[in-house]
């Protein structure tokens, strides 16, 4: 490698901010709006002006919340029977997506993701088969689905338990997007369903992608024509981004340049914020964070990392990092074992956080619930500057396409300062109004009925 590019790589590694202590927004409190749910992992808005919410349960069932947030007896939807058996234990498996269609008001459509007992055609010692399915409510009323009208647009066979992600979202330009992760099994290495170079850098198999796709035409969909591979010549045509480990979130920004913002769990030493661009690959199985990434010894970054695929293309930099503790300890920058998704707040409520990045860390122990609330900031990258200088000298330099870096601190509560409130965080959900939710556990498991639902309000 060259010493100007070496140079380059180097500064691109330095940490961009570490964690900073909790500073801001003690005037956000913590309001608990409805209890009693096993795994609560989805909450969207109907949008029929009525202030109701639709609360997605990784056991398979969608509940309605009226506006204050009493939970109505009969179920939006109930995909029970079509999962494959849940397991008592911790699980990864169940219903893990829900996305109301743009135009629900008038075609009633929803859409839903779960991982389904393995088919047919699959090979007999995977575990399971991740379906994306069309479903849609009946006519007289938008708050009752009806489980006969499903249409299922896309299977996805899954050779471990673990890292299915799940998440779906509709993009500003009204087609659907889909978090896919890598197979599981740890490292992306196995004989059973992973590709040499692991199944992120894979472009022939959907796992450790994110998907896209038009649900308004085709049967039963149609690709959208700016896919990267929309050919199907050099990988799937479905293939939007590629390179992810366990994209565990995923959400668009409703002001600014409506960017898709993906979490992405690591393996044993950094979570990820991603900025997800068409065609991009965000460097799992070979890297990690900013870091190289070693299958054989995951807790140590390999001396070079590689800055470009196996196609040539550079891989894109997460813009923000934090160490996990599964691999890093105990240090002063590290908040849990596994990165959960937000949004960028766009309500009223707190004009402080307005184009912030609201996220959270699932727990810092996989026994204890102790999930912590964070906050990022945009920034620029620090070392912009000296790259345009070296530019403007003439020197050819080979950057890295995603320069912004992001800076984050835990979200400080009225009740609980260092964000730390005491229970699993399964998911944040966002409404209509651009406020923002906080789904819990009380415990690693899906069965029981230890969660609830919380709205951040003024305090």
């Amino acid at each position: 490698m060259k010493p100007l590019i070496k140079s380059l790589l180097a500064l691109s590694l330095i940490a961009p901010g570490l964690l900073r202590g909790a500073d801001e927004s003690s005037r956000i409190g913590l309001k608990l709006l409805a209890e009693g749910f096993t795994a609560p992992n989805v909450i969207v808005a109907l949008p029929d002006g009525s202030g109701r919410l639709l609360v997605a349960d990784q056991a398979g069932v969608i509940y309605v919340l009226g506006r204050e947030g009493q939970k109505l007896e009969k179920p939006f939807l109930s995909i029970q029977d079509k999962l494959i058996e849940l397991g008592k234990g911790m699980e990864e498996r169940g219903l893990l997506g829900l996305a109301l269609h743009p135009q629900f008001k008038t075609n009633r459509k929803f859409y839903v993701a779960y991982s389904a007992p393995r088919r047919a055609s699959a090979p007999p010692d995977w575990d399971h088969t991740m379906r994306l399915s069309e479903f849609h409510t009946s006519e007289q009323d938008t708050s009752v689905a009806r489980a006969d009208s499903e249409k299922v647009l896309l299977e996805i066979d899954e050779p471990d338990w673990n890292h299915n992600s799940g998440r779906i979202a509709f993009g500003p330009d009204g087609f659907l997007y889909w978090t896919v992760g890598d197979g599981g099994a740890p490292n992306d290495v196995g004989k059973r369903g992973h590709a040499p170079e692991g199944n992120g850098q894979n472009l022939q198999t959907l796992l450790g992608k994110v998907l896209r796709i038009d649900v308004n035409k085709g049967s039963p969909y149609s690709i959208p024509t700016d896919n990267p591979y929309a050919d199907g010549r050099m990988g799937r045509p479905e293939i939007y981004a590629y390179g992810l480990r366990n994209p565990w979130g995923i959400s668009f920004d409703r002001g600014g340049k409506h960017d898709l913002i993906v979490t992405d769990v690591g393996q044993d030493r950094w979570e990820e914020i991603n900025v997800i661009v068409n065609g991009g690959n965000y460097g799992w199985r070979a890297r990690e964070g900013f870091d190289g990434f070693d299958p054989k010894n995951t807790r140590t970054a390999p001396t070079n990392a590689p800055i470009v695929g196996a196609d040539g293309k550079p891989f894109i930099d997460p813009v923000f990092v934090y160490k996990t503790l599964r691999g890093q300890g105990n240090a002063p920058d590290s908040y849990g074992v596994t990165i959960t998704g937000g949004y960028v707040y766009r309500g009223k409520a707190f004009p402080e956080l307005t184009g912030k990045y609201v996220f959270a860390d699932w727990s810092r122990s996989m026994a204890i619930a102790d999930g912590t609330l964070l906050v990022a900031t945009r920034s620029q990258h620090p070392n912009q500057s000296s790259i345009d200088q070296l530019k403007l000298k003439g020197i050819n330099v080979i950057e890295n396409p995603s320069p912004e870096r992001w800076t984050a601190q835990p979200l400080g509560l009225k009740d609980f300062p260092a964000g730390r409130i005491k229970a699993f965080i399964w998911a944040l959900g966002e409404d209509d109004d651009g406020e923002l939710y906080v789904l819990t556990n009380g415990a690693n498991l899906v069965t029981g009925s230890r969660g609830k639902v919380f709205k951040l309000v003024p305090m």
